[in-house]
């Protein structure tokens, strides 16, 4: 039932209409990553991009999660942990987007789905950079 205070959408808005896909996930990344201040562009430039619709079970056990618990997940070497293991055996630094978790969650909120992938993506790189909660809601605006 739609409130007196949103408009009224026709059901045939959505009837063409498809779930966003692991590649177009990916380019609202890309993107993000584009528009990101020029400074932590430079210095995250290392960073892979990768989407996925669920984390492995691996990663869910690890981090006792289940599929819908994790938006993003940085996974490498932290900038404050560099020099610790052999370049030799480092993986490169990864944030992993998780679509189906993303999708959930933008089902639930007002936010754009944009907004939400910029959120996720700032968060896990930030963690690379050992950034605080308010240094990354000063790039992205508070948490969503």
């Amino acid at each position: 039932m739609a409130s007196r205070h949103q408009p009224k959408l026709s059901p045939e808005v959505w009837r063409g209409s498809h779930a966003p896909s692991l590649a177009d996930i990916e380019a609202l990344g890309l993107e993000s990553f584009a528009r990101l201040p020029k400074g932590l562009r430079d210095l995250a430039q290392d960073v892979l991009i990768r989407v996925e619709d669920f984390p492995s079970a691996d990663v869910m056990r690890d981090m006792d999660a289940g599929e819908f618990d994790l938006l993003g997940l940085f996974h490498g070497t932290g900038l404050a942990h560099a020099g610790a293991v052999p370049e030799t055996l480092q993986m490169p630094n990864t944030v992993f987007l998780y679509r189906r978790a993303i999708l959930d969650y933008w089902a639930e909120h007002h936010e754009s789905l944009g907004a939400i992938v910029t959120h996720v993506l700032v968060h896990e790189i930030g963690h690379h950079f050992g950034l605080s909660d308010e240094d990354m809601d000063a790039i992205t605006g508070p948490s969503p």
